[in-house]
């Protein structure tokens, strides 16, 4: 029975290569999703880790209390006291650092890796005791940065910005632009900046302006002698520390911290291509279990053979077993490989999107080696055992008499009702979450369940559906005469069949349908409230929560030529009722000629200090309106005090949480005095290149600003979900090309099954032509079927999950894209008649006399 097993996996190469291929593509889409959910995570802790091996304990300034100067943070830390930590015993050496954090313009004038975090990295070069070079950043090309003209860089910045030892580099802290020349490259192995980070490296002098105060630093790090315990060591260097202003923290809790911190920064983004991975094991499972289901059935023939000649039932399902085995190891092996492929091609992708990832090399964990032998062995040998298991039970000599066996009118009612609860219970569970209008983690975890509850519900059904919708279908095809109603007669011959050759494009169908439709109707509600409460032509704003715009540019943004009007907007927190929110201040006879706000009660007319307005959730969360008093603070540093609710407004994305006076805003901002918004009105209401360059070099063209206009600011909003979207179809599209290898399966064998009957066909006069245009509208007709059951679950599921987006967006509603849909619909059917490419031509091919004399 193994060399019969042996010999049925060689003899049919065609049928091998195909069902190989089959079981290849669903194992690459879940390892490949696997691969790379676990290299970009590790690509993204990596860029977020600060290296802690040499550091067995750091110094860090306290933060200081509410109302003290905030230089009170860094004047602690200084070269007398680094002279005092090197004494402690058991500390080997003793770094100070001014850290901060510097975007940078490439040589081309764009900002290289702007507005990430965790990826602009700047400090001081710090000489060791040769006095020359940094033990931290040690030299390449050049020499260190020795005043406040000069810079240095890494070697992965230099290369990204096109900078070469000489040039003029522009860049930005928090504040204005500045141009220094570049003097030195250096190496590094801080993993925030091989992941894809800058580094840029100042004088001593220059960084502690920038990043602490003059003379002092933002942290001292300490390395320890062989054999000392950091814990101790913390402990020795806390005595010396003033306790109210300074701390001393070891390096293992230090990696400790940082640890959970990347470990919730990276959790989030883990989940999508999880979500990826199991969709896609359903997929490729489902068509894996489809494949060899068919192709036992198209040897119960052989099966009984077997039987006949003395072959026990066990030893005929072992055979089957042993083939799906060997084919599922091949197939495992060479989807991981394809895997690989499409986990390396995927960051690519987003980055080209303008979703910029971290670098880093491709991880290979156990999960994706687990999930390929899952997919391959683990779903191929269970797809085999049941159709084997069922053929072996057939009598042998009623198995001789025909090769479809008419299926169990027991076991097709024990499906119906199965699907029928399966479908109650879904569809029930999606429309309970439709009235709960709650985006939490647990209401989407239960539409994810409903969905793939009525997905399976669906593919139960399928057969019982098959022969209406097909029916109802075959109305275009029998326009083609005798050709279209003999296609609409076979895809009804074996409803089974036909529900399991259209269940995987069905479910691409719906996945790629439902997210057209909340991709759609997210985008469009973004678009609203990006536009909505803006009457500027252009935003000019800080890409960074702590960067501001220099006060003085806002009179130069004014007196640009094409400028109407200009106003500057402070954005500070607002602390009240237990919740930060954020307040916008304004200048507030400028306020209305700038922002749409639409109030329920009360106006702007009377805001000034001591008096804010507040939008209606605020309003509301704190049971306020206009004329009531609410206790709040702005900013950290001022204390509670009762402010007066001047107006109560709809909410406004351009107004955000809160509105007050921007004289009193500015004083308990971030930075006091700093600006972090201009709002600009152009003479003719119409933006332009030239207006938005002028704008740009009004600001001094720094890294850390951005100036869009509404449609820039639209597409922004809506530009993560632009570049989720692109992911999902990319991924989605592996799906449609494992439904179309699907279709070619199914087809291929029905032509085999029916080979007599087309050579009667040829032998009464049907045309070579004719038999594969039959095959053709065979194929469309079953890529209809699952077009149509698709489209229907898609749209469903997205109406019942789409509520759960608006009660997190309130401007969002059902929007369906038409062009999509439609898109949708003439792919599937492409696929279809791709797929019957080669089975028609085969068919066409055989010879009338031979085909009928084929027993």
């Amino acid at each position: 029975m193994l060399r019969t097993a042996l010999r049925n996996v060689l003899a049919h190469k065609a049928r091998l290569a195909m069902t190989v291929l089959a079981v290849c593509l669903g194992v690459a889409f879940v390892s490949g999703t696997l691969v790379f959910a676990d290299s970009s995570a590790a690509a993204y802790r990596a860029a977020a880790t600060k290296n802690f091996a040499d550091i067995a304990v750091t110094v860090h300034p306290k933060d200081p209390p509410p109302g003290a100067a905030a230089e009170q943070r860094t004047t602690v830390l200084d070269d007398a006291l680094a002279k005092k930590l090197a004494e402690v015993p058991g500390v080997a050496a003793v770094r100070p650092s001014a850290d901060g954090s510097a975007t940078l313009n490439a040589s081309d004038g764009t900002p290289l890796r702007a507005g990430k975090t965790w990826s602009n990295l700047a400090g001081a070069y710090v000489p060791g005791k040769d006095g020359q070079n940094d033990s931290r950043y040690p030299l390449t090309k050049g020499h260190a940065p020795r005043n406040s003209g000069e810079l240095a860089v890494d070697s992965g910045t230099a290369a990204a910005g096109g900078f070469g030892i000489g040039d003029t580099v522009t860049l930005a802290t928090d504040g204005p632009v500045m141009t220094k020349r570049l003097v030195g490259i250096v190496s590094t192995k801080d993993t925030r900046v091989t992941a894809g980070g800058t580094l840029a490296l100042f004088d001593k002098a220059t960084a502690q302006k920038l990043f602490a105060t003059p003379g002092h630093y933002s942290s001292i790090d300490l390395s320890a002698k062989p054999g000392t315990d950091p814990v101790e060591l913390a402990q020795r260097v806390t005595a010396l520390l003033p306790a109210d202003r300074a701390e001393a923290v070891s390096g293992t809790a230090q990696a400790g911290q940082q640890a959970i911190y990347v470990d919730t920064l990276t959790r989030g983004y883990e989940k999508l291509p999880m979500i990826f991975a199991g969709v896609s094991l359903f997929i490729g499972s489902f068509l894996v279990v489809n494949t060899f289901t068919m192709l036992v059935t198209r040897r119960t023939r052989e099966i009984a053979l077997l039987r006949a000649i003395g072959a026990a039932r066990r030893q005929v399902v072992r055979s089957v077993l042993m083939e799906a085995l060997l084919i599922g190891l091949a197939a495992s092996a060479a989807g991981f490989l394809l895997g690989l492929g499409l986990a390396s091609v995927l960051p690519g992708l987003l980055s080209a999107s303008g979703d910029t990832l971290p670098d880093g090399p491709l991880v290979i964990g156990p999960r994706p080696v687990v999930a390929a032998l899952g997919v391959g062995v683990g779903v191929t040998v269970p797809a085999a055992w049941l159709p084997s298991r069922r053929a072996a039970k057939v009598a042998p000599i009623e198995a001789l008499r025909s090769a479809e066996q008419p299926p169990s009118a027991t076991r097709s009612r024990v499906r119906a009702v199965v699907g029928l609860v399966l479908l109650v219970l879904g569809a029930g569970l999606l429309i309970s979450l439709s009235g709960a209008k709650d985006a939490s983690e647990k209401n989407l975890r239960d539409a994810m369940l409903g969905c793939a509850v009525l997905v399976v519900a669906m593919v139960l059904l399928a057969p019982l559906l098959a022969a209406p919708v097909i029916r109802l279908t075959g109305r275009l095809t029998g326009r083609f005469g005798i050709t279209g109603h003999l296609a609409r007669e076979n895809a009804l011959r074996d409803p089974r069949r036909t529900a399991a050759t259209a269940a995987t494009l069905m479910i691409s169908t719906a996945l790629v349908a439902g997210l057209a439709v909340i991709g759609n109707s997210t985008g469009q509600a973004l678009d609203r409230q990006a536009a909505a409460g803006l009457d500027a032509d252009y935003v000019i704003s800080t890409r960074t929560t702590t960067s501001h715009i220099d006060p003085a540019a806002v009179q130069r943004v004014a007196g640009t030529s094409g400028v109407r009007t200009a106003t500057a907007v402070t954005d500070s927190s607002l602390f009240a009722g237990g919740s930060v929110e954020t307040i916008s201040g304004v200048d507030p006879a400028a306020a209305n000629a700038f922002m749409k706000l639409d109030f329920v009660s009360g106006s702007l007319k009377d805001l000034g200090p001591g008096r804010i307005a507040v939008s209606r959730t605020v309003a509301e969360k704190n049971g306020l309106s206009a004329g009531d008093q609410l206790n709040a603070r702005i900013g950290r540093d001022q204390e509670f005090k009762k402010y007066r609710v001047v107006g109560v407004y709809k909410n406004n994305p351009t107004a955000q949480d809160a509105i007050g006076a921007r004289s009193e805003v500015q004083q308990y901002s971030f930075k006091p005095g700093s600006v972090q918004r201009i709002l600009v009105r152009t003479d003719d209401g119409a933006e332009s290149r030239s207006t938005e360059n002028r704008l740009r070099s009004a600001v001094g063209n720094s890294p850390l600003l951005k100036v869009q206009d509404r449609a820039e600011l639209v597409h922004e909003a809506a530009g993560t979900m632009g570049n989720l979207l692109t992911l999902m179809y990319g991924l989605l599209a592996i799906g449609a090309l494992i439904s179309a290898l699907g279709v070619v399966n199914t087809l291929a064998m029905s032509v085999a099954e029916r080979t007599r009957e087309i050579g009667v066909l040829r032998a009464i006069g049907m045309d070579r032509t004719g038999i594969r245009r039959m095959i053709r509208l065979e194929s469309v007709t079953v890529a209809a079927f699952g077009t149509l059951l698709g489209l229907a679950g898609g749209l469903f599921g997205a109406w019942t999950v789409g509520a759960l987006a608006n009660g997190a967006m309130a401007d969002y509603s059902l929007a369906l894209p038409w062009g999509t849909l439609l898109l949708v619909c003439l792919v599937s059917l492409a696929i279809g008649t791709l797929a019957a490419a080669v089975p028609a031509r085969r068919a066409a091919a055989l010879s009338p006399l031979e085909a009928v004399a084929q027993s």
